[in-house]
């Protein structure tokens, strides 16, 4: 078991995961959706593609940890902001001849740690792709583009990986979410382990799949749990 460390530092960032219809909402912490999405366009695996089917039982297996890095004076914040959008369609099926008004949340000046743990060889691919992404990765959505390099260390020990995201910091200081195998060990489940992205030539929700995680919310040193 290796690990792999990566930094997610962006003016904007959004974390979907019980996002629906117009309401397009974050959350405070990285999906490990958006993070596998992250890194099949880095490795050119497109949507409903033989590499898609390949790649994401790999990245299933992979546990996550999210590591909230937070700037000095600085309190996380949400941004809203709202887009018009056209031919739609209604529940009925039919095309929908009005525009609609879909707001759309953001993270402000987030950075987070990810650090996955899995096999080397797995990790070794992914961080070579990382490095030199066959297509533009993002946080979220488009228009969330990195900051500052994404890949930080690894493949290589837990602790080296530790370190590359907080220094020599005590990790009781940071505010993380960490994967679990076992039920009892979380505190939450989320719906955000991709089976499938889709039909590569949909952009709807045609074919996307998805399961339930279990994750374990641990507050930093003196932060309440919530």
């Amino acid at each position: 078991m290796q690990h792999l460390a990566l930094m997610l530092d962006a003016p904007l960032q959004s974390w979907g995961f019980a996002s629906r219809f117009q309401r397009r909402t974050t959350g405070l912490h990285p999906t490990k959706s958006a993070v596998v999405g992250l890194l099949c366009a880095a490795l050119g695996a497109a949507k409903g593609s033989a590499a898609e089917k390949e790649w994401l039982p790999a990245l299933a297996a992979l546990r996550m940890t999210a590591v909230t890095l937070p700037r000095a004076q600085n309190t996380l914040r949400r941004l809203e902001d709202f887009h018009t959008v056209v031919s739609t369609r209604r529940a009925s099926g039919k095309a929908n001849p009005d525009p609609v008004v879909t707001h759309r949340q953001y993270l402000l000046d987030a950075r987070f740690g990810i650090l996955l743990a899995g096999e080397t060889a797995v990790l070794n691919r992914l961080a070579e792709a990382i490095r030199n992404p066959v297509w533009g990765v993002w946080f979220g959505r488009k228009c969330c583009v990195p900051a500052a390099p994404v890949y930080r260390a690894g493949p290589c020990d837990e602790e080296t990986a530790w370190k590359a995201l907080i220094g020599g910091e005590p990790r009781e200081q940071f505010t993380r979410v960490e994967e679990v195998i076992r039920f009892e060990d979380g505190t939450d489940s989320i719906n955000d382990q991709p089976v499938s992205f889709g039909a590569g030539a949909s952009s709807g929700p045609e074919g996307r799949n998805f399961v339930p995680r279990r994750i374990r919310v641990v507050p930093k040193s003196g932060a309440a749990a919530g």
